[in-house]
């Protein structure tokens, strides 16, 4: 067993108050991917809104990584089939009809929670993802991403995959009048990006049950290639408790 001590800078936030739920499960999830056996990928489940600016303790073994604040299980990943996302890659789109797309992105005027790195149009540290509407449950839009979310290889750390892979699912949802965030994710990464490629990210709505919508994601870069991929599931909230 390993363990270490994180905290939630305010750049990763999601709600004004908390941790952005791409962000944090893709800490806990590749966490648990650098030590789960082959033919699994993890599957996060995020129990309270991840507290920013506190220090947080990771344990990760084989069987699961846990973020925890004294007695509080803030998320845990356990790994599960990694033919669990075998049918999630959505049709993509080409980078310029991503980049059309990106022009009806909804939370440009009306984002519940605008300081979300991954999506929010307030934070000028996060990725500027601008996810829009195809009009047949798909979203779509291109992303760069930028030379400071790059590990000692020049490519992208995973951990800023699953943060991309995170609020394009989101958008598929009527967010205005079904406000959510996000309380599962499992993911996996193929292949990531150098800094400044293009990349196209596609999200899907798959159902609705009650509270809970089950969205999944796709990463491909501009020749189409899939670079990661997952599915997640949003929990209906009143966004007022949150920021």
């Amino acid at each position: 067993m390993t363990s270490e001590v994180v905290r939630i800078a305010p750049r990763f936030r999601g709600p004004a108050q908390s941790g952005n739920g791409g962000y944090v499960a893709g800490r806990v999830g590749t966490a648990l991917a650098g030590v789960a056996v082959d033919g699994t990928v993890p599957r996060v489940r995020l129990m309270v809104p991840p507290p920013m600016q506190l220090d947080l303790d990771l344990t990760v073994d084989t069987n699961a990584a846990r973020l925890t604040t004294g007695e509080t299980l803030v998320a845990e990943a356990v790994p599960v089939d990694a033919e669990t996302l075998a049918d999630a890659a959505i049709d993509p789109v080409t980078p310029d009809e991503a980049r059309a797309a990106e022009a009806s992105y909804r939370g440009l005027s009306n984002h519940p929670f605008p300081g979300c790195f991954v999506c929010g149009p307030e934070n000028t540290e996060g990725l500027h993802l601008r996810p829009g509407p195809l009009g047949d449950g798909r979203t779509a839009c291109t992303w760069r991403p930028a030379a400071d979310l790059t590990g000692p290889d020049g490519l992208v750390d995973p951990v800023y995959l699953w943060s991309a892979l995170d609020c394009p699912g989101g958008w598929t949802i009527d967010l205005d009048g079904r406000p959510s965030v996000l309380g599962q994710m499992t993911a996996r990464v193929d292949a990531r990006p150098s800094a400044g490629e293009t990349c196209v990210i596609m999200g899907r709505i798959l159902a609705e049950d009650g509270r809970k919508t089950h969205t999944a994601t796709t990463l491909y870069d501009a020749d189409g290639r899939i670079l990661a991929r997952a599915r997640h599931t949003w929990i209906l909230v009143n966004p007022a408790l949150f920021n």
